[in-house]
């Protein structure tokens, strides 16, 4: 066996520069000065499509010791000049030895078959490839363990004395291997036939055995039917003979029915005429009733408007002016826009239903008192501190608009810092504490303030606010009942 050394492909793409042809042009012949590199592939490729070319020494050459050959040569392709290259080989100088073995295989047969003088080169370049083999077949000296098809390839290249039967011994061991490994496939395929008929058996015999247990299994199943049939007509003699006893008792029950419907309308025509009576003698009763409490709402209102007069009169006799202060006014305080506040804190608490606020406020001459950063650190407490006054004072106009009640909103004004920006709506007193003093306090000295018995309702969520009014007399709400209030408009 012997091993060659094909070229890199890298290689064989870059142009000798130290091996020049003849100069002069001849077939097949490339210029002067020119080099393998120097060609390109400007001719078809499609040589390898072609049939083998026969030997005229040896015939058709087997196709292995062929495909030797032609590796051999390829590989000594690359590193001949261009004048050693014949013309249809040129197009394949830059490939891969495996590419051009493989593209320009019947080419490479061709040219070696048809042309000495280039068989005469790839031997020159496959005796210094191998220099022993070639040195054993020049002799007829053939070594024990190398390989026929190598030897046939080297001995068709070589062409010692006897390479003809180097050639033919070589194609009679490809025979054998062929029909060696045609008689091996053929004993695995039988192998594997009887495997496959073993294995069809048995599934045919499972098959068997499977539709054998089916068809006791069905055969079961079938008399098990036969006796539920049997038992399903007996039970439906039997449903039969209670459906028409069922009719017959269903008959009964629609006649007894119908019997006792016709009592019931009688019944009801009874009832209908009793009610009839009963709305007449109720209606005459109403009657009655008017009358009466028409004779005492006269008499009542005869009476009120007495009072009524004696009142008008005894003003216009004492000659009373209207009046122009009322008690919350008399109590000191900050008024809105005199006076300024930095901060307060948030003492809310939860809400309560604002129906409530209502009632309250239709009381006659009702005050209403609310202490002021308390609801709004509830309702808007992400607003400024004007802003959350101005969202709260502009609510509580449209609420004294609505009811007619007397409003007064209290804020803290601890810390004064200036003039506050605060217009008063109409029906909305806004005052602030003195320094030194807190909302709570002006809250409870504006209850205090008040006479006995007037309606008075304090709005604060601070449990301490809320106790203390309820001491002096006023009705406590928290401060949600009047932010549910004013969102509802």
């Amino acid at each position: 066996m012997w091993e060659s050394s094909p070229r890199p492909a890298e290689d064989q793409a870059e142009p000798d520069p130290g091996r020049a042809a003849p100069s002069g042009d001849g077939p097949g012949k490339a210029g002067a000065g020119a080099t393998v590199g120097d060609l390109t592939a400007d001719e078809g490729i499609g040589a390898d499509e072609r049939q083998p070319v026969e030997d005229r020494d040896v015939g058709v050459l087997p196709e292995p010791v062929r495909q030797r050959v032609v590796a051999l040569a390829a590989d000594a392709l690359g590193a001949l000049s261009v004048s050693e290259v014949p013309a249809s080989l040129r197009q394949f100088v830059r490939f891969a030895p495996q590419k051009r073995a493989r593209l320009a295989a019947a080419s490479i047969a061709a040219a070696l078959a048809t042309d000495g003088a280039f068989r005469s080169v790839v031997a020159g370049r496959v005796r210094e490839a191998v220099p022993d083999l070639a040195a054993a077949l020049s002799i007829g000296a053939v070594p024990a363990a190398a390989d026929p098809l190598d030897i046939a390839a080297i001995a068709y290249l070589l062409r010692p004395d006897g390479w003809q039967g180097h050639v033919k011994m070589a194609g009679r061991e490809v025979e054998r291997s062929t029909v060696a490994a045609g008689s091996a496939a053929a004993t695995e395929a039988m192998a594997r036939v009887q495997e496959q008929l073993a294995a069809t058996r048995a599934t045919a015999k499972a098959d068997v055995d499977r539709l054998r247990s089916e068809l006791d299994r069905a055969k079961a199943e079938i008399s098990d039917l036969r006796h539920k049939l049997h038992d399903t007509r007996q039970q439906a003699k039997h449903s039969a003979l209670a459906a028409r006893t069922a009719d017959e008792a269903a008959e009964l029950a629609r006649a007894d029915a119908a019997a006792a419907q016709a009592n019931a309308d009688a019944e009801l025509r009874r009832m209908k005429a009793r009610l009839a009576d009963a709305e007449q003698s109720l209606e005459s009763a109403r009657r009655t009733t008017r009358e009466g409490r028409s004779i005492e709402d006269i008499r009542l209102r005869l009476l009120l408007d007495t009072v009524l007069d004696a009142a008008q009169g005894l003003r216009r006799e004492l000659a009373l002016p209207p009046i122009t202060i009322r008690p919350a006014d008399t109590v000191e305080a900050l008024k809105a826009g005199s006076a300024g506040v930095e901060s307060i804190t948030d003492r809310a608490r939860e809400a309560d239903d604002p129906v409530l606020l209502d009632q309250l406020l239709a009381l006659p001459q009702v005050h209403l008192v609310i202490d002021g950063y308390n609801v709004t650190k509830t309702g808007f407490a992400n607003l400024p501190l004007e802003a959350q006054r101005t969202r709260l004072v502009s609510g509580l106009g449209g609420l004294a608009a609505q009811s007619g009640a007397e409003i007064t909103c209290v804020f803290d004004g601890a810390a004064l810092s200036g003039p506050v920006p605060s217009a008063a709506p109409r029906g909305v007193r806004v005052l602030f504490s003195k320094p030194g003093q807190t909302a709570d306090d002006l809250i409870r000295r504006l209850v205090r303030a008040e006479p006995s018995g007037r309606p008075v309702v304090v709005v604060s969520s601070d449990r301490e606010v809320a106790d203390g009014v309820r001491t002096a007399g006023a009705r406590a709400l928290p401060a949600a009942s009047l932010i549910k209030r004013l969102a509802r408009g």
